[in-house]
């Protein structure tokens, strides 16, 4: 397949690091240039192409990548004047690696499919440390038979890739696993901030915790914070958990499922972005949620 171009929207954190490793595995890779990217002199000096426009890259790819915020941004790199949709070619794959609203995802797939091309949802989990690896872990949504053609290329940045099921499936378990690992930390948070009221030992909360029920990866990832400050761990900020949790609500209320819980977490979230806080990283939570006034 590396006689195929790819190309790639969104050459951000981790879009930097998707990018770096289809070139590294052979790929001729074309990049969208972007005020939000990071810097790419090291992509171009490898032989990348750089297009001012969505449509102008379309035109020259075969494999489109998507890896940008979430539903709106998904929507304009697809159908604005100068969109990816302009100017795609038939047959071009669209892949989204973004996270993003299901119904929504399946509304953008069927206009890529008016106009000739095919789409996968193929969100993706783990940090910019992983990406830069290419280490990432991906949930993919769409034709069975698709996803194995685009599997060689799936595989040069994720070393987990999981196929959902149909369109959309990817970016609903992307939700589903976005909640269950935002909500344990939120509640962790919470837990953590109560025991500093309380006087507690940050190392005995930590110890009782690994040593019962309170045991897995969320607390493996919020323990640098809870005993050293360092939120390496888990380097995700407020803002992306709130969008991300917004998105798991109005996908609940969508298939009209239960999300008590969930409307919990995400109003705290919300709340954090409102106060100012959305730069900074989940293990914060701890300290914004232990002040007096909090």
């Amino acid at each position: 397949m590396t006689d195929k171009k790819v190309g790639i929207v969104g050459v951000g954190l981790m879009g930097h690091g998707i990018a770096f490793n289809i070139q590294k595995h052979g790929w001729h890779i074309s990049i969208l240039d972007h005020a939000g990217n990071q810097p790419t002199d090291d992509l171009v000096v490898n032989g990348a192409a750089v297009y001012a426009s969505a449509a102008e890259l379309g035109a020259k790819c075969d494999t489109v990548i998507i890896c940008v915020t979430g539903s709106p941004q998904v929507e304009s790199v697809l159908t604005s004047a100068d969109g990816l949709l302009a100017g795609i070619k038939k047959d071009t794959v669209i892949i989204d690696c973004s996270t993003a609203i299901p119904d929504s995802t399946k509304k953008l797939a069927a206009l890529a499919h008016e106009a000739g091309a095919q789409f996968l949802d193929a969100p993706m989990t783990r940090t910019p440390k992983e990406a830069a690896e290419g280490r990432l872990n991906l949930i993919v949504g769409g034709d069975k038979s698709l996803f194995n053609e685009q599997l060689p290329l799936l595989q040069t940045y994720a070393e987990n890739i999981t196929y959902a099921g149909e369109l959309g499936t990817g970016h609903t378990m992307k939700l589903l696993h976005n909640y269950v690992s935002l909500g344990f930390a939120t509640v962790l948070a919470e837990a953590a901030a109560a025991a500093n009221h309380a006087g507690v030992d940050p190392k005995v909360l930590n110890e009782v915790l690994a040593n019962g029920g309170g045991a897995g990866v969320v607390l493996d990832r919020m323990a640098p914070f809870i005993l050293e400050k360092d939120v390496s761990g888990l380097a995700f900020t407020l803002s992306n958990s709130a969008k991300d949790l917004g998105y798991y609500t109005q996908m609940c209320s969508d298939l009209n499922a239960a999300k008590g819980v969930a409307d919990a977490v995400s109003s705290l979230l919300s709340q954090q972005v409102e106060n100012g806080n959305g730069d900074a990283f989940v293990p914060h939570l701890i300290d914004f949620l232990g002040r007096r006034d909090s």
